[in-house]
């Protein structure tokens, strides 16, 4: 039994090893979509924090119609800060929001306070 979990690992890894950068992240993310997150979004004004986003689950990257090309910008679910404490407060609504690969200064980082 112990040989046969062994070698199943080892042949796990030399696929996944096998695989292009793109490829892990794809196995990667989907992990991370299945097992969750409490991702917070701070999108800056030069250096002043204008909008935070909490409990989004994943970025994702936009993909063109025909599934080969990525878009330039990212999109998502949270819920809007307004008060940027962290928590969902009384009329803070889940809403969809994307932001631009080149000109969104942001940041995506798990949830500190949880």
């Amino acid at each position: 039994m112990k040989k046969t979990v062994v070698a199943l690992s080892l042949v796990l890894v030399v696929i996944f090893s096998a695989c292009t950068q793109e490829t892990q992240n794809k196995l990667g993310r989907s992990i991370q979509n299945w097992t969750g997150t409490n991702g917070v979004l701070d999108i800056y004004m030069g250096d002043k924090l204008v909008q935070r986003f909490i409990k989004i689950d994943k970025l994702s990257t936009a993909i063109s119609t025909d599934g080969t090309v990525s878009r330039n910008y990212r999109y998502g679910y949270g819920y809007l800060d307004s008060n940027q404490n962290y928590k969902v407060d009384e009329g803070e609504k889940k809403l969809y929001f994307e932001i631009s690969n080149y000109s969104t200064p942001y940041i995506f980082y798990d949830n500190p306070s949880h």
